[in-house]
């Protein structure tokens, strides 16, 4: 018997508003300090949590790209 995934703590759709609410704030240099804690006690969300969403998406908490989601990078 195969036994099923747990089911998501949080829907996909707040983990998206809570990733783009994120990003957001930590590219404005006034908001950039705290975001992780600002965002996730808004919306009910572990701050640790909240970092592992935004790492995820392959984009830097600063709003760049984040180090290692290169493809192709040569190697010497």
């Amino acid at each position: 018997m195969q036994s099923m995934p747990a089911p998501r703590k949080y829907p996909d759709e707040l983990r998206e508003r809570a990733t783009r609410m994120t990003l957001e704030a930590r590219q404005d240099p006034a908001t950039r300090t705290g975001a992780f804690r600002r965002v996730g006690e808004q919306l009910g969300i572990n701050p640790e949590t909240l970092r592992n969403w935004v790492r995820q998406t392959g984009q830097a908490p600063c709003g760049g790209v984040a180090v290692g989601s290169f493809v192709g990078v040569v190697r010497r």
